[in-house]
């Protein structure tokens, strides 16, 4: 299973830089979205992914779930749906005021 997830992490940080890479900004913030997504899922194959109880006080268990990489997780997700938000919004601004939404143009570089 977590052989399986790693292979994703791979396929999503390729679409995510070939994203990154393009000229368009709305694809460039797309591409960042899924990257932040790509590590998200290497954040909890690199905890393991482990069969086991909750961590709660009272539980009688043999084997017990690390619940730090799933909160790390959490955090990462929320501050990652604010900044994508936010930078949407500022894409969205430029548009309106420049016109076009091609990194070259924005630039003042001639190069289409």
């Amino acid at each position: 299973m977590e052989s399986l997830i790693i292979i994703l992490v791979g396929v999503l940080t390729t679409v995510a830089i070939y994203l990154v890479l393009s000229k368009n900004i709305v694809r460039v913030i797309l591409g960042t979205a899924i990257l932040s997504h790509a590590v998200h899922l290497l954040i909890l194959s690199m905890g393991g992914l482990k069969l086991g109880a909750v961590p709660l006080l009272g539980e009688e268990a043999e084997t017990y779930v690390d619940a730090l990489p799933q909160a790390l997780i959490l955090t990462a997700i929320v501050i990652s749906f604010a900044v994508t938000a936010f930078v949407l919004v500022l894409a969205y601004r430029a548009y309106q005021e420049l016109g076009t939404d091609n990194l070259s143009a924005m630039r003042g570089s001639d190069d289409e």
